[in-house]
């Protein structure tokens, strides 16, 4: 059985975040905002179907996704693209595949204790997210 990601997630370390956000083409302001806020993501698994939102004062994001089906995503509140996106395991990892306009993009979440991590790549940039469980 792969891990549990079931929970209320807040954002413990945020590192890399705006040379990711440069690298996706969002502009000054919003990355100036962007880079300062405290996130929290909210994750409800039922086997291989994820509801996942991510939160924060500034804009929220919902993605919900079936592992091994591919979706087309529209990431309005991130950098308003259409990818087409597939996330599937790899051992208790969850890895994202997202074809689009930028090459190399995507994400891998792993949990480590009661921390999620989050690592987002796009180009040749790289951005760490930890998460610690809320109680």
């Amino acid at each position: 059985m792969p891990a549990d990601y079931n929970g209320r997630w807040e954002m413990v370390k945020n590192e890399n975040f705006e040379e990711l956000m440069k690298a996706l083409d969002i502009d000054f302001a919003t990355r100036k905002i962007a880079s300062h806020l405290h996130q929290t993501k909210v994750i409800v698994q039922n086997g291989d179907k994820f509801e996942t939102k991510t939160l924060s004062t500034f804009r929220n994001y919902e993605v919900n996704f079936n592992i091994g089906e591919e979706f087309e995503e529209h990431t309005k509140g991130l950098d308003n693209r259409k990818v087409k996106t597939l996330v599937m395991w790899d051992g208790d990892k969850l890895v994202c595949v997202q074809k689009g306009e930028k090459e190399n993009r995507g994400w891998k979440h792993w949990i480590e204790g009661d921390m999620l991590h989050l690592e987002l790549t796009v180009l040749d940039k790289v951005c760490h997210q930890v998460f610690k469980k809320a109680e």
